[in-house]
């Protein structure tokens, strides 16, 4: 399987490492660390220093409750970020839902649009369609950020996001936009319940099966909090678990903040495999 993106069809044979790039003073999971434009690049190198595939850039928080950034200040945040990590020889994600934003960072050249929104805004499927080959992540969210945990999704998640995505990718392809540009998102936290999350990572065969890729976002997430009653600064481990848990279950890529700790996770989980086939044993579960 391959990702068709901008500058390089990205080789999913082996799961792949993104990175997350928050040049915002209102993450979550980092408290605003890398707000700066300074500070946001020392963080992509550190980041391919300890082995990141991708780098996904992003100028807007969206955990739940946080208001909405302005154009202005989204292009000031993440464009000085861009155009120098489009220099440093990994493809590029911009992590937007903001149609401009999508144009102008394409324009840099950049990779991929990374679209909580999955490309429902105005004009948003129209940026992604005019590429010739920019990559595509496609994430289902239920609501908006800023209400999306009051009214969580109800009943079975897996086959809504089954479908929600598999209809966004339908209109994408429509628009003229060949399939292997588009990746799936299940949207772990993105109003879902704790139990709906799990759902989605204990079945996300029943996603795959679609044929797409998976990236898929647990890092720092608040359902590995109600699982472990760790607060969001002592989640790594549960992190690591949980990207580990996605790529048994057929996620290609895994979107994290702690890259060396995930890498050396794979590196585990790729040894063993190595040493099954060399032996001709099928891993036991």
């Amino acid at each position: 399987m391959h990702w068709q993106t901008t500058r390089y069809r990205i080789d999913l044979s082996r799961p792949k490492v993104m990175g997350i790039v928050n040049v915002t003073p209102d993450s979550f999971s980092d408290g605003g660390r890398y707000a700066t434009t300074h500070s946001a690049l020392a963080l992509c190198e550190r980041l391919l220093v300890e082995g990141a595939h991708i780098l996904d850039i992003g100028g807007e928080s969206s955990r739940p409750g946080t208001p909405p950034v302005t154009l202005e200040d989204e292009l000031a945040r993440v464009l000085p970020v861009l155009r120098d990590a489009l220099t440093l020889g990994v493809p590029v994600s911009i992590d937007t839902y903001k149609p401009e934003v999508m144009r102008q960072a394409l324009e840099l050249g950049v990779d991929i649009v990374n679209d909580i929104w999955a490309l429902r805004q105005p004009g948003a499927r129209e940026q992604v369609a005019a590429h010739p080959s920019c990559g595509v992540c496609l994430m289902h969210m239920h609501g908006e950020p800023q209400t999306m945990q009051r009214s969580p999704l109800e009943g079975d998640a897996v086959p809504q996001v089954a479908q929600f995505l598999q209809q966004a990718s339908q209109a994408l392809c429509a628009a003229g936009v060949d399939a292997e540009r588009i990746a799936w998102d299940p949207g772990i936290g993105f109003g879902k319940t704790v139990e709906q999350n799990f759902a989605l990572l204990a079945r996300q065969h029943e996603l795959a099966a679609a044929g797409y890729p998976l990236v898929v976002g647990w890092s720092r997430k608040s359902s590995l909090g109600v699982a472990t009653g760790l607060p969001v600064n002592e989640r790594l481990a549960p992190s690591v678990a949980a990207a580990l848990l996605a790529v048994e279950r057929c996620a290609q890529v895994v979107r994290v903040h702690d890259v060396k700790e995930t890498l050396a996770a794979l590196k585990v989980r790729s040894a063993m495999l190595a040493m099954a086939n060399n032996r001709g044993m099928e891993p036991k579960a």
